[in-house]
């Protein structure tokens, strides 16, 4: 059992069955009346944030879980597919527990959040950035440069993405996976 002085961003326990982690906290002591923790907390399954609080030294059930590297392989009737290059253990995950799935591409590392106990994949995380190779776009048009102009593109992946004028078909560019944007072109 933990207590709020325990808690931390990232710290994850089980309240009434579910699996929350703390996204921000913070510690406040009123002048007048009991200490207590405000919290953001993330519901691991669903991804519902919620606020919540705690009075001070309360005790919560700590969840163990590890972060582990794997590789994608594929996408079949089951899920996505994933390997961990040190064991070969394979694992499948749904698509609502990884957070840019159009961004996949075969051979790419990804980091699987684990419930260390039950071995229950709770989530799945693409590095912040990925490089992909510009598959399709239209020719941009001269002197359409004066403002902030985008047009489609479709990434090696399959994803859509707009991107400035000036990005033609076969250059690599640099997207955020956290917001699914272009954010900058990739040298060659």
């Amino acid at each position: 059992m933990a207590t709020t002085a325990d808690f931390r961003n990232g710290f994850c326990m089980d309240i009434k069955g579910a699996l929350w982690t703390i996204i921000e906290f913070q510690h406040v002591k009123p002048g007048k009346g009991p200490a207590f923790v405000r919290t953001k907390l993330r519901n691991l399954q669903t991804g519902k944030i919620v606020d919540n609080t705690f009075s001070a030294g309360h005790k919560v059930q700590e969840v163990r879980i590890e972060r582990r590297t794997y590789q994608y392989l594929y996408k079949d009737d089951m899920g996505y597919n994933f390997m961990n290059a040190k064991t070969y253990d394979q694992v499948s995950i749904q698509k609502e527990l990884i957070n840019a799935p159009q961004f996949l591409l075969e051979g790419q590392n990804v980091e699987i959040m684990f419930h260390a106990e039950k071995e229950l994949p709770l989530s799945c995380d693409l590095p912040a950035f990925v490089i992909q190779e510009i598959t399709y776009t239209e020719q941009g048009v001269r002197g359409d440069t004066a403002t902030n102009v985008t047009k489609p593109a479709t990434v090696e992946s399959g994803a859509n993405v707009n991107v400035p004028l000036f990005i033609n078909q076969g250059d690599k560019i640099k997207i955020d996976t956290r917001t699914g944007a272009y954010s900058e072109r990739v040298k060659k």
